[in-house]
């Protein structure tokens, strides 16, 4: 069971549940909503079990059963008592009822309260008021509470991975491709080295690419390409770190010549391990050769 975290994530209607469970796929958990709380155990077994998954994040909210929500501490122990206390926890989303009623104007939507046979309310105030007493068993046990009501989608990703101590890790594809293949759409930065010496133009080095010691040979005769790629490296070492603070999780660097075989493909790899020791920690630099399957004489 090492590394083993279910989270349990409920909340009232129109809190920012299903937000959360987005933000929580972010973040590497495998996140199924409007779970039937009685499933729950049998998923998480399964999951972690056949799946070989290690991070769940099921939610659940006043949809299920009821039955199943008065039954919730005896779910919950069963949890605990298969994974221990330190790896199943309840994270209860909430949010005051003037800024619920307000979601639920905007959007138009109907209260599930609203829309039940099993047990109907004549309108909002009364499903919210309802609701609070359904799902008491699940917010008196809650590890963390989360009031979304004067959240922006930002600060509640940010207020998730502090209660779930997850660090706000970045990872920066490096890509290196060809202009003659088309331009990766999904770049946030791209660099155009088709200025630089060519190998391709050397009979004996055209079958060779970008990660061979022949190439590295043949552009260690021009300083112009130490001068780029030392442009490159400066400009990304200053920049991508900012990345860490403004909710990203990704960051394409994309590095072009024509055939994306020898000058990006070398540029790309060298930027590559010199960030890999300068960037914080917080950052994972990881690398992509796009053409790789072109790579032929």
């Amino acid at each position: 069971m090492t590394g083993i975290n279910i989270l349990i994530v409920s909340g009232r209607s129109g809190s920012g549940k299903t937000s959360v469970l987005n933000i929580l796929e972010d973040f590497g958990y495998y996140a199924i909503d409007n779970m039937p709380l009685s499933l729950v155990p049998i998923t998480a077994a399964k999951l972690t079990g056949d799946g070989g998954i290690t991070k769940v994040a099921l939610g659940v909210d006043v949809r299920t059963p009821h039955a199943d929500l008065s039954n919730f501490e005896n779910i919950r122990q069963g949890l605990i008592d298969t994974y221990g206390s330190d790896r199943v926890k309840v994270l209860y989303v909430t949010a005051q009822e003037p800024v619920l009623v307000a979601r639920f104007a905007a959007t138009r939507r109907v209260h599930p309260l609203m829309a039940t046979e099993d047990n109907p309310v004549s309108n909002l105030p009364n499903a919210i008021s309802k609701e609070i007493e359904l799902l008491h068993p699940i917010a008196f046990h809650a590890d963390m509470k989360i009031d979304t009501s004067q959240l922006n989608i930002h600060q509640l990703k940010e207020r998730v991975r502090e209660h779930i101590g997850i660090d706000n890790q970045v990872i920066v594809n490096m890509l290196s491709f060809g202009f003659k293949y088309g331009m990766p759409i999904d770049a946030d930065f791209v660099f155009d080295v088709r200025i630089l010496p060519n190998p391709h133009w050397q009979p004996e080095l055209r079958a060779k690419t970008g990660v061979d010691a022949e190439i590295a040979a043949f552009f260690a005769k021009y300083p112009e390409v130490l001068d780029m790629q030392q442009d490159i490296y400066q400009f990304l070492n200053q920049w991508l770190p900012h990345f860490s603070h403004n909710n990203r999780h990704t960051v394409t660097v994309a590095i072009g010549c024509t055939g994306g075989k020898h000058r990006s493909v070398f540029l790309t790899d060298n930027v590559a391990k010199q960030l890999s020791k300068s960037l914080p920690m917080d950052l994972k630099v990881i690398t992509k050769h796009r053409e790789k399957s072109r790579w032929v004489a």
